[in-house]
């Protein structure tokens, strides 16, 4: 009894560290996390120490007490979702049975009057958007504020449900750890009780025998002498339970003879590194790199106002926290350098979906394709940032203010950081060679604006940033860092596998495999290039051949442009021998030259999905087909694999939206955007990953009536601090 109660307990502390580690989080609902059941007794009194160490020092403006909106944008505030829960529980429908929620949000008024909007007037209506579900029906609602009423009410509106919440993860784990027929695998393994760590995949999407059931899989993991259990899988034990039935429907344990890795070398935390037992290696003294800082001794030069106002040289933008997308920019407008006139950008842009498929058939792994934004949320799985770590100094950090299963709010605080970035980069320069006597050498320092999230999702970190530049170039930058999802192996060395060529992976460590995969991370794009009317243009470089006696070249490259009609003309799939600029310009807005005003979407490193379009994984990620797309704006087409992901079959998706080609020329127009990465592992990513990145940009093209910084100036040694050396060299 006393093992299973360990168990019990590290299955509720280790699923927080997995996904939805918000431990201040107050747990209301008595039937599932009231403080008298004897086996949350003390998970009850971890979350209470963390609701006072988290949040009992900050100041009340902190702790979002009075905030007010001042923005039609502006997220809802604690207020406004303390307000929600009693509308809906006074809701017939509701009346009998409060709900699960899943999500609840501000309901953004239509964007005409947002573009309406200045500051001084009255705000549009407020509203809450609210996804719950209930008897294994899922609810889209309009919660109107103003009038204390729900107005809209959808039931399933297509497949799949709402993201998972902390209920659904308490209610598998509870169900697993009373399952005998788990108990008797775990210990057959050799695995004590207390030290089993598990871990809740969605099962994906394979066809109608998983429909019409919430169900998710759980796997497991020993913790024993390590924190990294990610590296310890136990391998093959796979449970499956129906969340809303609270039942197991299935234990497959195909990996008996697979031994669970060593915890050696797997901790990863700076406190151990110089003194881990468990290491027999004896490692060399590092070189230390001395600390090093960006300082500001007249403050940073960016300003946030009316709490979600980034102003900041030639740019200002709306930014804040999304339970889902985890930040969203929106109304970004640069100012002209010529005339000072502040000029649309884009409406809203934001990370719509990320699809994360593995690439391993077997029992244990076919399943592992993962939305993540839509099963998990990406702003739920945001904690708080480390300063001078994950953020400079003189960083602004922002809270998220979300909701729990139950409807009441919950602060995630320092979930977003703006801060100002110089690394030695140059934003322009020429010097000229004294031939024609002129002594000219001119350069300017690029200092950019950078507005940063990282959502752990599970054992992967993701590192979102938008950094701006006074060029008017937008930076989209996503980094990936933490533990490979790895599966047990009964070898130690790559020379014992008697087929190589059917691993699933590398060897990235005695008995570990890492298993290949890709992310994709899609983002939705609304541009409004000095305006709604936009359209979308490809512009071809095609070889010319010259004619004979032409000159005494052969070929040549000549730029052709083809503005896209409709939907269908708008999918793009990126090829290296097909060199192509893809623009939105407005064709109404011209320079003085005649070139309509424009950005263009710069790739940079990125990668496309291999796997077959009819391969289930795939049916729900049909939005990776493609690796930009082009829709006619519709203001509920927002999130690229279905507002209702989990355990989706695709039925409504970007794809879906695209087929029905709506014609995108001098219209409203949304671009999608998807960055790729494909992750063959490899043993420096053992046991924790050095982060990769790629980017791609929005760049300005005929934009402004020339080089938007030609008059920045350049720094001089009396702007910057004198600070002297702490030895001499």
């Amino acid at each position: 009894m006393e093992k299973t109660s360990y168990l019990r307990l590290s299955f509720l502390l280790l699923v927080l560290v997995f996904i939805f580690s918000l431990s201040w989080t107050p747990f209301y609902k008595p039937a599932l996390s009231s403080c008298s059941y004897p086996s949350l007794s003390l998970l009850c009194s971890f979350n209470n120490r963390k609701v006072q160490s988290k949040l009992g020092s900050l100041k009340p403006k902190t702790l979002h007490l009075s905030d007010t909106p001042l923005h039609p944008l502006d997220p809802l505030t604690l207020q406004e979702i303390a307000r929600i829960r009693p509308i809906l529980s006074s809701y017939p429908p509701f009346s009998a049975s409060f709900p699960t929620i899943h999500s609840m949000s501000l309901n953004e008024p239509e964007k005409s009057r947002v573009l309406g909007w200045t500051k001084g007037d009255a705000l549009p209506p407020r509203k809450a958007s609210v996804i719950a579900l209930l008897n294994g029906q899922s609810h889209i609602l309009t919660v109107d504020l103003d009038s204390s009423r729900v107005t809209n009410h959808v039931i399933n509106p297509s497949s799949g449900y709402p993201t998972l919440s902390m209920e659904d993860i308490l209610i598998a784990l509870q169900v697993v750890q009373s399952n005998e027929e788990f108990n008797k695998s775990i210990v057959a393994r050799g695995v004590e009780l207390s030290d089993v760590a598990c871990i809740p995949p969605p099962v994906g999407w394979f066809g109608p025998s998983e429909e019409g059931r919430r169900l998710v899989k759980v796997q497991c993991f020993s913790s024993q002498d390590t924190p990294n259990f990610y590296m310890r899988p136990i391998e093959g034990i796979t449970v499956t339970v129906d969340m809303d039935k609270r039942e197991v429907v299935g234990v497959s344990d195909t990996g008996r003879g697979i031994p669970v890795p060593k915890s050696t070398n797997t901790d990863y935390r700076y406190t151990v590194q110089d003194d881990d037992a468990s290491t027999t290696i004896a490692r060399p003294e590092m070189e230390l790199i001395n600390p090093i800082s960006m300082e500001q001794p007249r403050g940073p030069s960016f300003r946030i106002e009316d709490g979600h106002i980034v102003k900041w040289a030639n740019w200002v933008f709306h930014l804040k926290p999304d339970q889902r997308a985890g930040l969203i920019i929106s109304r970004a407008m640069v100012r002209d350098s010529e005339t000072g006139e502040l000029r649309s950008v884009m409406y809203k842009g934001f990370v719509s979906e990320l699809f994360v498929p593995y690439m391993d058939p077997d029992e244990a792994w076919y399943f592992k394709s993962y939305l993540d934004a839509g099963e998990f949320g990406l702003g739920q799985t945001a904690l708080s940032l480390v300063p001078l770590n994950d953020c400079p100094r003189n960083s602004h950090y922002m809270d998220g203010l979300f909701v729990s299963a139950d409807g009441r709010p919950i602060v995630q605080p320092n979930m977003i950081c703006i801060f100002e970035r110089y690394t030695g980069d140059i934003s322009w320069r020429h010097s000229e060679l004294p031939m024609n006597n002129f002594q000219i050498r001119e350069a300017r320092p690029k200092v950019t604006l950078v507005a940063r999230i990282a959502a752990s999702v599970g054992n992967y970190d993701y590192i979102l940033d938008w950094e701006f530049q006074t060029d008017g170039l937008i930076r989209i930058k996503v980094g990936l860092s933490g533990m490979l999802m790895v599966k047990g192996s009964p070898y130690e060395n790559i020379q014992q596998f008697p087929n190589k060529p059917d691993m699933s992976g590398t060897l990235v460590s005695e008995n570990v495999i890492g298993v290949v995969h890709d992310h994709f991370v899609t983002f939705h794009l609304d541009m409004d290039v000095d305006g709604t009317d936009n359209s979308f243009v490809k512009v071809n470089l095609v070889k010319e051949e010259t004619s004979p006696g032409e000159s005494p070249r052969k070929s040549y490259l000549k730029a052709k442009r083809r503005v896209a009609k409709t939907e269908e003309d708008a999918r793009i799939k990126i090829k290296l021998y097909d060199p192509s600029e893809f623009h939105l310009v407005n064709p109404s807005k011209r320079s003085r030259l005649g070139n309509p005003a424009g950005y263009k979407v710069v790739p940079g490193g990125t990668a496309a999905s291999l796997l077959d379009l009819d391969d289930p994984p795939q049916i729900r990620g049909a939005f990776t087909n493609n690796q930009i797309w082009v829709t006619r704006y519709n203001r509920t087409e927002q999130w690229a694999g279905g507002l209702l992901a989990y355990q989706s079959k695709g039925d409504d998706t970007l794809a879906v939206w695209s087929q029905r080609n709506r014609e995108i020329e001098n219209e409203d127009i949304v671009l999608w955007y998807t960055l790729g990465f494909h992750h063959i592992p490899c043993q420096e990513d053992y046991p924790i990953m050095p982060t990769v990145s790629s980017s791609f940009d929005l760049k300005p093209v005929n934009f402004f009536e020339s080089n938007p910084i030609l008059r920045a100036r350049p720094n001089f040694e009396s702007d910057l601090p004198v600070c002297q050396p702490a030895a001499s060299y």
